[in-house]
């Protein structure tokens, strides 16, 4: 069935619970982006469609999200590309809506906060950057909530054993941050989702897929790679239950001119809180996840790797 675009959320709702009923479907996926899609998204919609009987991905560039106008705008929007990736992978429906879909009367005056969560990281050097994902995250997962397009006849009753549709989003492990926040707000908001993560995709020299990765020059790209090799190394540590050395790995990043440096620390997956204790002169043991942003020329690209001993 070929993939149908809609663009507003009467028209999500009515078209994701037609096919529920017709699929006698027990199971609704959805996977927010913002498009200029490349494998790490075809992943997440493959996920998705391997665990849903439907499965909506929209795509919305978020102005919220954007503290210069000039990212903003230079944001690649590619969608005729996008839905022939996201048709490829067997998605049922994309939501692309237009700004004044999502926000209908200008900037939303209330808007999720992310708290102390979202200052660290990411959010220092970002700021309000989480607040602007958080508000059109809450917003995406409300449109796509499944059976809110039909009225309570019953309609429901799934054919493999009745009761509502689960529900679930899926998001890259990529962006560690917004992962953990989004987990947060779901959990201490009660929102009806199961938030699925979905590991990292690389290029095949390791290099951690995403759409920034185009402003790139062949040099700065080579350079790039600096970022992933510290991240590995620290795995292979983590791993041979050898201290971290997080100094060592972070004088390799330092030592390639082209890369600057933001933060470069391993902290617990969920609160996102340093684990100094457990990096420097000590034997690795139990989790955590080493993060990593830098600029590579004028692109600022972030990553990450658990860590396990």
């Amino acid at each position: 069935m070929p993939t149908q675009l809609v663009t507003t959320a009467a028209e999500l709702r009515e078209a994701s619970a037609r096919l529920l009923v017709q699929k006698a479907g027990s199971s609704q996926g959805l996977v927010p982006t913002m498009g200029a899609l490349h494998e790490g998204h075809a992943r997440l919609a493959r996920t998705a469609v391997e665990q849903n009987d439907v499965v909506v991905a929209s795509i919305f560039v978020n102005p919220l999200q954007f503290g210069d106008t000039v990212d903003l705008d230079r944001y690649p929007r590619m969608l005729d590309a996008d839905l022939a990736l996201l048709e490829e992978q067997g998605v049922d429906l994309v939501f692309a809506p237009p700004v004044e879909e999502v926000y209908p009367g200008g900037e939303p005056l209330v808007r999720v906060t992310a708290g102390s969560l979202g200052e660290k990281w990411e959010g220092a050097s970002r700021p309000g950057h989480f607040d602007g994902a958080l508000t059109v995250v809450a917003k995406l997962l409300h449109y796509g909530i499944p059976g809110s397009g039909l009225p309570a006849t019953g309609a429901f009753v799934s054919g493999r054993g009745g009761g509502l549709p689960a529900y679930r989003a899926y998001f890259g492990q990529k962006d560690a941050q917004q992962l953990a926040l989004v987990r947060r707000m779901v959990s201490d908001l009660n929102f009806p989702v199961e938030i699925v993560a979905v590991p990292t995709v690389r290029s095949a020299d390791g290099l951690a897929l995403s759409s920034r990765n185009r402003f790139l020059s062949a040099e700065e790209r080579e350079a790039a790679l600096v970022l992933s090799r510290a991240l590995r190394l620290l795995a292979e540590r983590a791993t041979a239950h050898q201290p971290l050395d997080l100094e060592s790995a972070q004088a390799m990043v330092e030592s390639q001119p082209l890369v600057g440096l933001d933060y470069f620390d391993v902290v617990d997956p969920r609160t996102l809180e340093p684990l100094a204790e457990n990096c420097r002169k000590v034997p690795f043991r139990g989790e955590g996840l080493a993060i990593i942003a830098a600029k590579v020329g004028p692109v600022r690209l972030i990553d990450n790797v658990p860590l396990s001993s």
